[in-house]
């Protein structure tokens, strides 16, 4: 499976999720963050593009948790749109899988 695929000018990722199974919420949102910038950076662009992000949680009372951490990693000069969702995820363990889709710089 591709961590991403590019059409044209614009990067879609495949579903990031943590690597440790067994963390918290605000531990699994660091991971997934930090495995979207590594993705973003192969691809060519960052952070600052992402156009829009699709969050999954597996339990919504963790929505606090992971906006708390969320609000700390985007760019707050081009936030991007964004869904948030609660849906089982493939492993009980896991608490947060995200989406993203970003422009390749010009």
């Amino acid at each position: 499976m591709s961590e991403a695929v590019i059409h044209g000018n614009t990067v879609y990722l495949a579903g990031q999720v943590a690597t440790n199974y067994d963390a918290g919420i605000t531990e699994q949102v660091q991971q997934v963050l930090a495995a979207i910038d590594d993705v973003l950076a192969k691809a060519g662009t960052n952070k600052s593009n992402v156009l829009s992000m699709q969050v999954i949680l597996n339990n919504i009372a963790d929505f606090a948790a992971m906006n708390a951490v969320y609000d700390t990693w985007i760019d707050p000069a081009n936030p991007p749109a964004r869904a948030t969702i609660e849906a089982r995820l493939a492993d009980p363990r896991l608490k947060v899988e995200m989406i993203a889709v970003a422009a390749l710089p010009s």
